[in-house]
């Protein structure tokens, strides 16, 4: 799987936290391990994170003319390669995080880490719409993300699906650029927190269709979005609406399934983090991106904690480690 038994530091994530948390560890002489993921299991679930699955990024800094989502993750994998980042792949199986080196045991074989940082990201939830992943990604116009997105939708009409507080959020964010937001809501209640509810109901831009679900995404290639076949649930009956884009706001989920019961998290499911630094609850582990922030979930925010997250981990090196050491040493060399 990988060249050593042992590093210094292993990355778990190839996306903005992780490829950064690389970037800073690999300067600072730390020879860091890269583990890509992506288990084939759910296509959504790729090395390179969410940006593998992204068009035009156009709120990166440094890109004025925007970039492709896979084209700016290369860039970032190639700089951190530059600087000695090494890289594998492989599904994590299991993480013994009791004592250090840690043990961390992937599809592909085990390695040894002094430190971690977990930098594995999270998953928008979806409808699971048998189309919803070609207009994601090819065709355009199925999104999770209004900040990101929503000045494309300057002057359409789109929908929100979801009836929480992200899709309040999400709804009177994008009545900023569209003409005309309508949220869908399965439910003939809304689940947001009372203030944003009545925020919500009280902007004019903003319509409501309630009891509904999304059984189709209209329009195809060259067209982007067009619409959506809605069904009530109550009547059964199916209606179309015409709409330019839909934005998905049912939930996020955060890929730390390996790591329930080892560190803290909250009851969303997201590693906490020692406040104005990355450490979690285990001394040596640390966690970047959108792993541990459930507010912002921006690449520029992610880059940003995988820098801290390196920086983080070569201070507790220094203060914790101080014999040497060979990279191919077995399990039973472990420091203190």
């Amino acid at each position: 799987m990988s060249k050593h038994n042992r590093y210094k530091v292993v990355i778990l994530g190839s996306g903005p936290a992780g490829l950064t948390a690389a970037l800073y560890a690999s300067r600072a002489n730390l020879e860091p391990l890269v583990v890509e993921g992506g288990s084939g299991d759910d296509p959504t679930d790729v090395p390179g994170g969410q940006l593998m699955l992204t068009t035009d990024v156009d709120n990166y800094p440094g890109f004025p003319e925007g970039i492709l989502g896979p084209e700016l993750m290369e860039k970032m994998r190639e700089q951190a390669a530059r600087f000695g980042t090494e890289y594998a792949s492989g599904a994590l199986r299991e993480a013994d995080l009791s004592r250090r080196p840690f043990a961390l045991t992937f599809s592909e074989g085990g390695v040894q880490a002094d430190t971690l940082i977990v930098a594995t990201g999270a998953r928008a939830r979806w409808l699971g719409l048998p189309e919803e992943l070609e207009f994601r990604t090819r065709i355009g116009g199925v999104s999770a993300c209004a900040t990101c997105d929503g000045f494309f939708y300057k002057g359409k009409d789109v929908l929100v699906v979801g009836g929480g507080d992200t899709a309040m959020e999400e709804a009177t964010f994008l009545t900023k650029f569209a003409t005309k937001v309508t949220v869908v809501h399965r439910r003939d209640v809304l689940r947001a927190s009372k203030i944003m509810q009545e925020r919500a109901f009280k902007n004019p831009r903003i319509a409501w269709l309630f009891d509904s679900v999304v059984e189709k995404i209209l329009g195809g290639a060259g067209q982007g979005v067009t619409g959506a076949q809605l069904r009530n649930v109550k009547t059964g009956a199916r209606s179309e609406v015409a709409a330019g884009g839909i934005f998905m706001a049912i939930g996020h989920e955060p890929n730390t399934a390996a790591f329930r019961g080892k560190l803290d998290m909250n009851a969303e499911g997201y590693l906490v983090t020692r406040e104005g630094t990355t450490a979690t609850c285990v001394p040596g582990v640390f966690a970047a991106g959108d792993v541990q922030d459930s507010r912002y979930r921006q690449a520029v925010t992610a880059a940003g904690s995988g820098c801290m997250a390196a920086i983080d981990a070569e201070r507790f090196l220094g203060e914790h480690v101080t014999e040497d050491w060979d990279p191919g040493d077995t399990e039973d060399a472990r420091p203190s």
